[in-house]
């Protein structure tokens, strides 16, 4: 794998920090991008480049994927679109303002690097684009909706681009991990507390629950799996001769698209809001 490179966002934790150790470890290029220059300036001194990227902010996103090409002399290999956030709460609780808020980090953001990063890999003949969406790209969950717009959009987007990409050598991949170790529900505290108003909605008693599930460690969830899960399925969207179109990460993800292809969507709502 020496030479070959690969931008990756979000690496500040997570998913994102993990996959930028293993597909270093594997001898690839990697840059590891991150929101905050704090957060960069700590990759670095870890050996890694470490350009800024926010998904909020366009600029960014132009002037770190820049950096990326001038490193490269005008190459990159592939790309593994990460980091998003979640504003948890009721659909009818949602501010427009917050819809907008979150579809510009976790969906227009994305949108506008794979955009940018495309004529780059159209010249160079090859490329593969990663995306890192959701067992919530396909199955809804309550109290989840602007998360889960998002991931419905995304997988939506990548569908159509990877199959107006046929013939180019750019291959656009889904990862559809379900519940991964991280600091996802932490991170999703102050988006809440934003744009949630929740003592002031008809709600109110069942917003009791989901405050207890944010604020509360309870540990690791049912059928939860280490950040490496993903970076295992990474590996193989970037090195296989033919990578799958997507790739199901945990048993909730495996389980619940088995069963949205057998039951009635009536049975399988009746089950998703059994939890």
């Amino acid at each position: 794998m020496s030479g070959r490179s690969v931008l990756i966002t979000g690496c500040s934790s997570g998913i994102g920090w993990d996959a930028a150790q293993g597909m270093r470890a594997r001898g690839w290029r990697v840059f590891a991008a991150c929101r905050r220059e704090e957060d960069c300036a700590r990759l670095r001194e870890d050996g890694f480049e470490s350009p800024r990227i926010d998904y909020q902010d366009e600029a960014t996103i132009t002037s770190g994927l820049q950096e990326v090409l001038e490193a490269t002399g005008g190459t990159l290999d592939a790309v593994f679109n990460n980091g998003a956030f979640a504003i948890p709460g009721a659909v009818e609780d949602l501010p427009t303002d917050a819809l907008r808020s979150i579809f510009n980090a976790n969906l227009f953001g994305w949108h506008e690097l794979s955009r940018q990063v495309i004529p780059v890999m159209r010249k160079q003949g090859h490329g593969r684009i990663v995306q890192n969406s959701s067992i919530l790209g396909f199955i809804p969950m309550p109290w989840r909706g602007a998360y889960v717009s998002t991931k419905f959009a995304l997988e939506g987007l990548s569908h159509t681009l990877r199959i107006e990409m046929r013939g180019t050598g750019i291959h656009v991949i889904l990862i559809e991990p379900g519940p991964i170790t991280s600091k996802f529900r932490q991170n999703a505290i102050p988006h809440f507390e934003r744009w949630i108003d929740w003592e002031g909605s008809p709600r109110r008693s069942q917003y009791e629950a989901v405050k207890h599930r944010l604020y509360e460690n309870r540990g690791q969830d049912r059928f939860e799996l280490p950040a490496s899960a993903v970076t295992k399925k990474l590996i193989h969207a970037l090195e296989a001769p033919r990578p799958s179109p997507r790739y199901y990460v945990t048993t909730p993800t495996y389980l619940m698209g088995a069963l949205q292809r057998v039951l009635p969507i009536r049975a399988l709502d009746w089950l998703i809001s059994k939890g």
